[in-house]
């Protein structure tokens, strides 16, 4: 149910994130879902892929520094309301949403939204137990 998202500090000037890009496409690499967060010197790239250990390991051997996270995607219903069903459950059970971003990709008519919770495990029991779909990891790389 966890998915492996790889997140990468880069300076913030011209051209960095197209470098990224770049290393990532010559590996054959696939990029399934991003979430791009600045600051005045440097940012966060964060990145669900099709194949998490070799991106990794292309971006550090070009000079990245490179991290991986464990996140999850949730299945929410696509209409108003959706994202405020998770939230609650959040609220409810006092879990921290530390940063979230939404996935391009719908599935059967609902949205797909990559989270980041402070207490990972006890987020995956409580959208479990309010019948909310956690979507696996194999099924976000192969979208």
């Amino acid at each position: 149910m966890k998915v492996e998202q790889i997140s990468i500090f880069l300076e913030n000037k011209s051209g960095r994130l197209a470098e990224v890009a770049a290393v990532l496409a010559k590996a054959g690499i696939n990029i399934r879902a991003l979430s791009l967060a600045d600051t005045t010197d440097f940012g966060i790239l964060r990145l669900i892929v099709n194949d998490t250990e070799k991106a990794k390991q292309v971006l550090k051997d070009n000079g990245f520094t490179v991290g991986k996270t464990e996140v999850i995607g949730v299945e929410v219903a696509d209409k108003p309301g959706g994202l405020a069903e998770i939230l609650n459950v959040m609220k409810e059970n006092a879990i921290n949403v530390e940063y979230m971003y939404a996935f391009v990709q719908k599935s059967a008519g609902n949205a797909i939204i990559i989270f980041r919770f402070d207490e990972l495990e006890k987020a995956i029991d409580a959208l479990q137990k309010a019948g909310i779909r956690i979507m696996k990891g194999e099924e976000i790389y192969s979208i």
